[in-house]
């Protein structure tokens, strides 16, 4: 039996994926020069946005490929970043188990080993999903066992450029702290092109007290015994609808506008090798459409979250029935659809995000210079989409690009690793069954310009280049040297 075949806790797996990571590390010299700002003080080589799963990865990526002067900085506190332990409410993650890409081909990285060495072999071969708070914990093992440079309790508030780099501007502890940087990847999830969007037919007609989104954080304790009315029909609306009945609310009722919930998911099919490795290279025409059709006919909620909700007491859907209406009416909520109206106490939208620069500290500095898809592509009749248009259009390695060739360069030197790559990089390029195609892209873009950077100095040092390889004794050196 081999030994990555051994039954093993989590401290031998971790020191057993130590082990081959040394195994591993040729060529392992470090070759990044170092960079200095005017006062003198060192740049770091990257600066990662967000400590999440992406950002852990990115992390570990740059290491081995021997940049590892890097900083991540993260707003949540230590084995808190991410959606897992706050927003998300789902039971187990969508993603079938046998993901993979974060391991980066080293199995004793992966979920699966880690799984089996803390729940055993048999209890992996009889799971379907994996539970959210399993892959919370597996997120804490991975940065645990490779100990990534991450500073917890960081805000950032401002992303922008300083001379020939970028200045990330962060508040922790309530004191301000800036981190120079040549290159910035914004690792920041889902929400990473603005913010969750509320509709106006809500926010205009409730006092904030009354509704609030899906995907925040919400008091569920304090909406028991009430009737709850939740606006939208993906996976954040039925977990939802669970965590606010498992709560104690009298009722929840989801209301969306399609005639039927849809059960067909187009992210599988689009879930090959050549989709993941290659979508990029797509002309502009077939992203386009392909995020068009996406936002058309979307994906129905996760198993677990639709059959947890369903189960309930007190849970109801309502296809055919966007909210044309919503009204406060002394202390209740009236909403009206064109199938009825409901009578509610309290409203939920599950109604995803919108992109918003404005409604994101580290993005307003490049607002007004990003190049975004409708500036680069007009789509034929019919075809239009707003939302979409507003997207940014990124380079081949996730990097922004300059709407005004020349005038902003330092956009160049920040690459969005986050949800607003979906046009350009495809719908799965941040998203856990697509780290195992995306994430080397995206880092052979940062390695490529951190090494083109320094071309100047290799002819000189490589000249300069003195290392004695051969050792010749001193018995032999009059054979191997020329008499003068």
């Amino acid at each position: 039996m081999s030994p990555i075949e051994v039954p093993l806790d989590e401290t031998a797996l971790a020191e057993l994926a130590r082990e081959e990571l040394a195994l591993l590390s040729y060529p392992e010299r470090r070759w990044v020069k170092p960079y200095f700002d005017a006062g003198g003080r060192r740049l770091y080589d990257v600066v990662i946005v967000g400590g999440g799963q992406s950002g852990l990865v990115i992390a570990h990526s740059l290491i081995r490929q021997g940049v590892d002067n890097i900083l991540v900085l993260d707003r949540s506190p230590e084995g808190y970043e991410g959606v897992w332990e706050t927003v998300a409410r789902m039971s187990h993650l969508r993603t079938p188990k046998a993901l993979c890409g974060m391991e980066l081909g080293q199995p004793s990285l992966s979920l699966q080993r880690w799984y089996m060495a803390r729940h055993g072999r048999e209890a992996w071969e009889a799971l379907d999903r994996v539970p959210r708070r399993d892959w919370m914990e597996y997120l804490r093992w991975y940065r645990k066992t490779l100990n990534l440079p991450i500073v917890n309790d960081t805000e950032v508030e401002t992303v922008e450029p300083e001379a020939d780099h970028i200045l990330v501007t962060a508040r922790r502890s309530g004191a301000r702290e800036t981190f120079p940087a040549r290159l910035v990847v914004l690792a920041t999830g889902f929400d990473g092109a603005g913010r969750w969007s509320v509709p106006e037919v809500i926010s205009d007609n409730l006092p904030p007290t009354l509704y609030s989104h899906s995907n925040v954080e919400i008091d569920f304790a304090a909406l028991a015994g009430k009737r709850i009315g939740i606006l939208g029909h993906a996976a954040s609306a039925f977990d939802t609808a669970t965590a606010v009945l498992n709560a104690g609310a009298a009722s929840a009722d989801i209301c969306f506008r399609r005639p039927a919930l849809p059960t067909v998911n187009p992210h599988r099919h689009l879930e090959t090798a050549a989709f993941l490795a290659n979508f990029p290279e797509l002309s502009d025409a077939t992203r386009w459409q392909i995020a068009r059709h996406f936002r058309q006919v979307d994906q129905p909620p996760a198993h677990s979250g639709f059959f947890a909700a369903t189960a309930l007491p007190g849970f109801r859907m309502h296809a055919a029935s966007p909210w044309l209406d919503v009204r406060q009416e002394g202390d209740a909520i009236r909403v009206k659809t064109p199938r009825g109206e409901h009578v509610f106490d309290y409203l939920i939208a599950a109604t995803g995000y919108t992109v918003d620069y404005a409604a994101r500290p580290e993005l307003s500095a490049l607002a007004p210079h990003v190049l975004r898809w409708k500036d680069r592509y007009t789509p034929p009749a019919g075809a239009e989409h707003a939302l979409l248009g507003d997207f940014p259009y990124l380079g081949l390695s996730y990097e922004y690009l300059q709407r005004e060739p020349g005038t902003a360069p330092w956009v160049e030197r920040i690459f969005a690793f986050n949800f607003s790559g979906t046009v350009s990089m495809g719908p799965h390029s941040t998203s856990i069954s697509g780290h195992r195609y995306a994430l080397p892209r995206l880092i052979r873009g940062v390695v490529r310009r951190l090494f083109l950077e320094q071309e100047e100095h290799i002819i000189p040092d490589l000249i300069a280049y003195k290392d004695i390889d051969l050792v010749i004794p001193p018995h032999l050196r009059q054979m191997a040297t020329a008499a003068e």
